[in-house]
């Protein structure tokens, strides 16, 4: 019974830790990919927060700092509860 034991936490170890560097990965590509887009928003540090919920949620974020939201449709149709885009 240890030995499996044993090898059940090895694999569920190794999966937690290909899980982790995945997601470290795609924060760094969001935080990269939002540093671009608010790079001349008045509002940076608004600008960051929901460019970052929308690149998590839609794993894109469009070219520019401004419009071509057209790339990225799921970026494109988010909302906020006033209906106007939630996205910048």
């Amino acid at each position: 019974m240890k030995p499996a034991f044993a090898t059940l936490l090895i694999v569920s170890l190794l999966l937690s830790f290909s899980f982790l560097q995945t997601t470290m990965a795609y924060s760094s590509f969001c935080k990269y990919k939002c540093s671009v887009r608010c790079s001349k928003a008045g509002l940076k540090k608004r600008c960051m927060k929901y460019c970052g919920i929308c690149c998590a949620a839609c794993n894109c974020v469009p070219s520019g700092t401004y419009g071509n939201k057209s790339e990225c449709p799921c970026y494109m149709n988010k909302l906020n509860s006033k209906g106007k885009s939630k996205c910048p």
